[in-house]
């Protein structure tokens, strides 16, 4: 891979929110926490920029937000962390991958960062590697377009 690194979910935080909304980023990730009772889906109706948002912008804001609401005060990602979204909030694309080597080597650099800590970027690229490689990603390729 590219050498960068990748993230997972807090368990703690309650982050609920239509999986179908997607959003766009906001213009910082600023390492302040929204309130943990705060659904994603309300976060993202308080950001009027994306009141007329694409899906592709508000897909994007939804990552950045549950990327904010997991990080540390400095805005980054713990390893554990890291796992943790991967399971929870991108399980549709890591399920079925714990066997594929490729989806192993991802984990393995997660392992081996050596900052031990993911910015938003690095984020970015874990979940764009393994969207990627995954089954799920050939089921949508295979999704007949209806015009």
């Amino acid at each position: 891979m590219c050498g960068c690194m990748h993230s997972s979910r807090d368990p703690e935080l309650h982050l609920e929110g239509d999986p179908s909304l997607s959003a766009a980023p906001t213009s910082t990730l600023a390492p302040r926490k929204m309130p943990k009772s705060i659904s994603i889906s309300k976060q993202l109706a308080s950001i009027k920029e994306l009141k007329k948002g694409s899906d592709l912008e508000k897909a994007i804001a939804t990552l950045a937000l549950i990327f904010r609401n997991s990080s540390d005060p400095d805005g980054k990602l713990g390893k554990a962390t890291a796992k943790n979204l991967l399971q929870t909030q991108f399980r549709n694309f890591t399920e079925g991958q714990e066997t594929k080597p490729k989806y192993k080597d991802l984990l393995s650099e997660l392992d081996e960062h050596t900052e031990n800590k993911l910015d938003f970027e690095d984020f970015m690229i874990l979940l764009l590697s393994i969207a990627i490689i995954s089954d799920l990603l050939q089921n949508i390729w295979s999704v007949k377009i209806m015009n």
